[in-house]
């Protein structure tokens, strides 16, 4: 009988201490062979600044077996009162963005001597209908969704030397979509 009891005592603690470890592995991410910072963060429903600012990266570095926050570290409660009050306002609004005029171009991976992986480590020859733009990290931080006039829902994924202030690349499946885009000025949503 007094086995019987301690193997239930044992029992039940090795599930409340299993059940703890499996509410706190869900706010981490172990990072795997051949992961991107843009892959964790859409498997994680967040972006890829989120990522960067959670984890203190400076680059979009990352290594195998790296652990990585993809919640929201909780933050110490001070005045609650106005806490109260700019969490009330921010949830009424169901998205908040900024709109930008800017001009826009387009390209595609399958230039000569192209690698197709972009600077958040999209690999656009494996994913040509991938909706991924080039900014100014300076004007869009990467990782930020982005809605174009005329192209649609994009992720601020790539970096390019042309890319300075209100100016964006759009990639394209092909040469002839992205020849036939030419050079446009069109109102872009960046969301925040």
């Amino acid at each position: 009988m007094k086995k019987l009891i301690i193997s239930i005592i044992a029992t039940s603690f090795l599930l409340f201490s299993f059940s703890g470890v499996s509410s706190a592995a869900s706010s981490t991410y172990k990072v795997k062979k051949g992961d991107s910072l843009w892959k964790i963060a859409t498997i994680h429903k967040i972006s890829v600044s989120q990522l960067k600012s959670w984890n203190g990266l400076k680059s979009d570095l990352i290594k195998p077996n790296q652990v990585l926050k993809v919640v929201k570290p909780a933050t110490k409660k001070a005045s609650t009162s106005k806490k109260t009050t700019t969490a009330k306002k921010s949830a009424s609004k169901k998205t908040t963005y900024k709109t930008l005029t800017v001009k826009a171009t387009a390209y595609t991976a399958s230039c000569k001597g192209c690698s197709g992986i972009t600077a958040t480590g999209i690999n656009l020859k494996k994913n040509p209908n991938a909706k991924v733009i080039s900014v100014d990290p300076k004007v869009i931080p990467l990782g930020t969704k982005v809605w174009v006039e005329g192209y649609g829902e994009a992720i601020a994924g790539d970096t390019g030397g042309a890319m300075k202030g209100n100016k964006i690349d759009l990639h394209m499946s092909t040469k002839n979509k992205a020849l036939n885009w030419g050079v446009r000025t069109v109102k872009i949503k960046v969301y925040q």
